[in-house]
């Protein structure tokens, strides 16, 4: 009996372990780089909002705050290049839309395009976790397909444009690593 209460507490623990974490958290980034971020932040859908309304054509997603946080912070991931921000955002909305098509607004409708999204992105190298949640904006907003040219593709490149201009213009390595 005493052997089974060992393992019981030796699988708690363990369990406690998983979720204690542990590491030490990331440096703080420099100043210099937190204002360019946010600044950059600011200007991308500051023009995307500015387009929106010039043009009356939607260019905008609440996802491309979250594109912005990983291309202005975080310029040289994989997740922040121009190949993941475009294919992602643009694969994520086209599976949102035709599962929304298919098979209906149901809750595991969302789910699934979601699943599907993120495994299209994975196995076409294209992972950009913004992106993964374009299906669950399909699934709460019902858009036609023109959805997937604005705001998707069009903004995703606006998005891109900014940028590209922006980061070579503010960092003095070069921007993308890769297209």
């Amino acid at each position: 009996m005493e052997m089974e209460a060992t393992a019981a507490e030796r699988s708690r623990a363990h369990l406690a372990m998983k979720f204690a974490g542990g590491g030490p958290i990331p440096d703080r980034a420099p100043t210099r780089a937190i204002v360019l971020a946010g600044l950059g932040g600011f200007v991308a859908i500051g023009l995307l909002a500015a387009l929106s309304g010039a043009t009356g054509a939607a260019l905008t997603l609440g996802s491309f705050g979250a594109s912005c946080v990983l291309v202005f912070g975080f310029p040289d991931a994989p997740f922040s290049q121009p190949r993941n921000v475009v294919v992602g955002h643009v694969a994520s909305s086209a599976i949102g839309l035709l599962c929304l098509a298919l098979l209906g607004p149901h809750w595991w409708t969302a789910g699934l395009a979601t699943a599907l999204a993120i495994a299209a992105m994975m196995a076409t190298r294209t992972v950009h976790p913004p992106a993964g949640s374009n299906p669950v904006i399909v699934w709460l907003s019902h858009p036609g397909w023109g959805f997937l040219i604005a705001p998707t593709l069009l903004g995703a490149l606006a998005l891109v444009l900014v940028a590209l201009v922006y980061l070579n213009a503010t960092r003095p390595t070069n921007w993308p690593k890769y297209w």
